[in-house]
């Protein structure tokens, strides 16, 4: 499958980044190239073979939650840029439509 830099462009909108005219050159190359890979991999006949998340048979091994100290409000917020008062301010990302 063969990825266009118009295609690397709307991607690139849709995440909001920022690329430059090269790397759109580099980023459609890379993108097919890795499409090209999975198309080469559906080629095999996988019927009967069971999904997995882990080829080793691992668990999670959770632990029990304990309460401890943790800093003040004071302590926490003590370096922020900019205090309000339920917490801090951050700058705004995303743009007003």
């Amino acid at each position: 499958m063969e990825i266009t830099k118009q295609d690397v462009e709307k991607v690139a909108l849709l995440a909001r980044l920022r690329v430059t005219e090269d790397e759109k050159a580099v980023f459609a190359t890379q993108l097919s190239q890795i499409l090209t890979h999975v198309e080469q991999l559906n080629r095999y006949d996988t019927a009967g073979v069971e999904p997995t998340t882990a080829v080793m048979g691992q668990t999670n091994v959770f632990r029990d939650d304990v309460v401890r100290p943790s800093l003040s409000v004071e302590k926490a917020l003590a370096n922020a840029p900019e205090r309000e008062a339920d917490g801090f301010g951050v700058p705004k990302i995303l743009e007003e439509r």
